[in-house]
């Protein structure tokens, strides 16, 4: 297809709605393919009612082939648009008993709406959906909250509110400019950053989400300036007689930036530093460290973490329309800030913690398929990942549907074993993301994403599978990110890399690479091959493909629902943290951590204090039938302590009962009151042993003195 050509294109009509217009906010891309003697409008062809993509993108127009095309122009020419009465409308209302034909620019005319997405629905403007306000009357206009220009706050078809933000409102025209900006990644509320039920409402109400990245992160060398070094001499007196700007390396005319900022600069000889190995700060920064604050704090530069950091903002990502901020100010601003805050991931958790609100969702979780609970919650269109969420035990079983308050730590840490074990996963024990071409039809990948972060943030146990390789893509980028063999699960292409890798001599190393030709050209990875040293470029070439590229998708989808709730930029700013919890399992269980866990919660049995205690240490040595792992499941729902802790803080109760009683929504353990320490452990033994789990029925022996889910 031959592409527009700027002097020709503005004058050739579009075959649908025969105007010349070349406005591709409105009317979307304007194309010309010369040799079928076509032009037409992005919108007009997709919104057409009687043309389907039968091609691959790159095939026709947008995927759009000839004959279709001209199929849908002479079926259109027998329409008469209801707007302008002339022939060729070829967009028609969907509601079934509506026969109101227009063509693409008539239709926004008349306030008609296009929905992009799903079967590219189109509404007339009497069968329109609307957005249906409660009985709320504002008495005060309120700022469009892109323009800022004053609106009444009323849903009309110019005018719109956002589903998540009910006092956010912005004129069509402004949030539909927002879209094709933003496009699918970064189009979200202005408000609250919300991205999944902002994008729906406004597919409903007929804007536009291009499926690609947003302008600004297409602008080519958007951000040159953060990539250059100062090189200027700022201290009061410059001694350099060739001026401020001489820099001559190796020499006491070279220049020696701020060890803090980077934004000032000063001449070894300017500021009487011998070598530049010395430490220097300029002025502001010295006033900075040196006051009450940070009388000793020591003269170091900065660590990787630190300087990564641009804020420390918990609430919501920063917007990539936000002005940046130099690197050297973003040092200033950080050294504002207390040092000796600790940044463990305990700390980070906590604070990603603040945002939740303490309006509650209930998350109702079918015991015998808590995969597909937890999907069905999570994409409700009334979720909310920042309210409270209380998850709620039904029974399909049960002929009353009766609900059970459940553990909200048991439910996340059981949905991260699903996960681990999932089909969106591939390795043995350190996982990376598998190609599932179904999963990513369903969105799946996103899903997990979304999952991962949500259970983080409140209060869930630690993924503690991911790969190095899954990690640093995340945290660094794939760019910067190489695989490694054991990052390969497939056989096949496992023995192809040691093969090529295990060559001793260069006919050697051709022979393999004819012998599996296809599969390398297929991949993109064929290369001609001079030296046996080629072969190391090779096997690089094959695994980056394999483990990266071939995954981008999934990795983009699932990287997508990290962002929820700030999870994604935490990961990107402290990736050390991070990395302790999501690649690595949480620290085996001992008898002295479960006895500093549990405190004690009314006043004690010394008897029956003693016996736990002793119970601990029983199950450590391996004299019982349970484990460390086993208590605490029995207790919290959880096999380890999150990285956020518990909340609330667990506890034990001595109670005269023969059996223990565990209570997962409170955390707490009550220890049965017995005579001597053989009856207390096979009590606890055999109740923790018996212990019922989701998917599973009560046993009937046990019910009323077992563990409360």
């Amino acid at each position: 297809m031959n592409e527009n050509k700027s002097d020709g294109s503005q004058n050739l009509f579009c075959v649908f709605c025969r105007k010349d217009d070349d406005c591709p906010n409105k009317y979307g891309e304007k194309k010309t393919n010369e040799t079928w003697n076509l032009t037409v409008h992005y919108y007009c062809l997709l919104m057409s009612s009687g043309i389907w993509q039968r091609g691959k993108e790159e095939e026709g127009m947008y995927g759009f082939l000839e004959e279709d095309i001209r199929k849908e122009v002479n079926r259109a020419s027998k329409l008469k648009c209801f707007v302008c009465k002339k022939n060729g409308a070829s967009i028609g209302c969907v509601v079934p008993q509506c026969k109101r034909s227009y063509h693409f620019p008539c239709g926004l005319q008349k306030e008609c709406i296009f929905q992009f997405t799903g079967n590219f629905a189109s509404f007339c403007g009497k069968h329109r959906p609307v957005q249906v306000i409660a009985a709320k009357k504002f008495r005060d206009s309120l700022p469009c909250t892109i323009c800022l220009e004053c609106i009444d706050p009323i849903p009309t078809y110019s005018i719109i509110r956002s589903p998540c933000c009910k006092n956010a409102w912005f004129h069509r025209d402004c949030v539909q400019v927002q879209a094709i900006n933003a496009g699918v990644f970064f189009f979200r509320c202005t408000i609250c950053n919300n991205s999944d039920i902002f994008q729906k409402e406004m597919l409903r109400m007929g804007i536009h989400i291009p499926e690609k990245d947003a302008s600004w992160e297409l602008e080519e060398n958007a951000y040159q300036e953060l990539l250059q070094s100062h090189e200027h001499c700022d201290v009061r007196r410059c001694h350099c007689k060739k001026g401020r700007d001489y820099n001559e390396p190796n020499s006491k005319w070279e220049i020696k930036r701020c060890q803090c900022c980077g934004s000032s600069g000063t001449h070894l000889a300017c500021s009487s530093l011998r070598t530049w190995e010395q430490n220097w700060e300029c002025l502001e920064c010295r006033g900075i460290i040196y006051n009450s604050d940070f009388q000793k704090a020591p003269k170091h530069a900065l660590t990787s973490s630190i300087n990564m950091a641009i804020t420390d903002c918990l609430l919501e990502e920063s917007s990539p329309k936000l002005p940046r901020q130099s690197p050297g100010a973003q040092r200033k601003e950080l050294l504002r800030q207390d040092s000796k805050l600790r940044r463990d991931i305990s700390t980070i958790l906590i604070e990603l913690g603040f945002q939740i609100k303490r309006k509650t969702k209930k998350l109702f979780v079918n015991k015998g398929n808590l995969w597909k609970s937890a999907l069905d919650g999570f994409r409700n269109q009334n979720f909310n990942p920042s309210y409270t969420i209380e998850v709620w035990y039904v029974n399909e079983n049960d002929n009353f549907r009766r609900e059970h308050p459940g553990s909200k730590q048991e439910f996340f840490s059981l949905l991260i074993q699903h996960l681990e074990n999932s089909s969106l996963f591939e390795g043995s024990i350190s996982k990376n993301l598998s190609l599932n071409s179904q999963a990513l039809k369903e969105n799946l990948y996103y899903e997990a994403g979304k999952m991962l972060a949500i259970s983080l943030v409140h209060g869930g146990p630690s993924p503690g599978f991911f790969s190095k390789t899954l990690f640093n893509c995340l945290a660094y980028g794939p760019e910067n990110t190489q695989p490694i063999l054991d990052d390969v699960s497939d056989f096949d292409v496992a023995q192809i890399i040691i093969r090529i890798n295990t060559a001793t001599s260069t006919a050697d190393l051709n022979s393999v690479i004819n012998e599996y030709y296809n599969y390398l050209e297929l991949i993109g990875c064929l290369r001609l091959i001079t030296t046996l040293s080629d072969k190391y470029r090779l096997v690089k070439d094959i695994l980056f493909n394999h483990v990266i590229t071939r995954v981008k998708a999934p990795f983009e989808s699932f990287k997508q629902g990290l962002k929820t709730l700030g999870v994604l930029e935490k990961i990107q700013t402290y990736p050390e943290a991070f990395y302790k919890i999501l690649c690595h399992k949480p620290e085996t269980l001992s008898a002295e951590i479960l006895s500093d866990l549990f405190r004690v919660h009314t006043l004690p049995d010394v008897q029956t204090l003693g016996f736990w205690n002793s119970y601990l240490q029983t199950v450590e040595d391996g004299k019982s039938s349970t484990t460390m792992e086993d208590i605490l499941v029995f207790a919290t729902g959880c096999s380890s302590i999150p990285p956020a802790g518990f909340k609330p803080t667990p506890s034990i109760e001595c109670q005269p009962m023969a059996f223990p009683v565990g209570n997962k929504c409170s955390n707490c353990l009550a220890l049965p009151t017995t005579h001597t320490y053989k009856e207390f452990q096979e009590n606890m033994d055999s109740a923790i042993r018996n212990r019922p789990r989701l998917g599973q029925e009560e046993s009937p022996h046990y019910t009323g003195h077992q563990n409360v889910l």
